[in-house]
């Protein structure tokens, strides 16, 4: 799992490349994003998508000293389903 630090002012882009040697023919038909532990005034999901080999999630928010998951979890189009995450901590830069 990687780590990543994010400021709690910033809205920022994350995105997991799934077609770097993994998915073959297959793309990615859906993509969901996680966020735990779900609190208030804890990281948001402010937007997500994918173009069929990355998913991207735009994020927002956080408190400070705080520590959180990111899970991507995506549906490909041979129906197999797989998931990744990521480590982000929150530090005011």
């Amino acid at each position: 799992m990687s780590l990543f630090i994010k400021d709690p002012d910033s809205r920022i882009d994350y995105r997991v490349d799934w077609g770097a040697a993994y998915l073959g023919a297959n793309l990615i038909a859906s993509s969901q994003w996680q966020v735990s532990p779900q609190e208030e005034g804890g990281v948001a999901v402010a937007a997500s998508g994918h173009d069929g080999l990355s998913a991207l999630v735009t994020l927002t928010g956080g408190r400070a000293g705080a520590s959180y998951a990111l899970t991507n979890r995506v549906t490909l189009t041979n129906g197999e389903i797989d998931e990744r995450s990521i480590a982000l901590r929150v530090e005011q830069r």
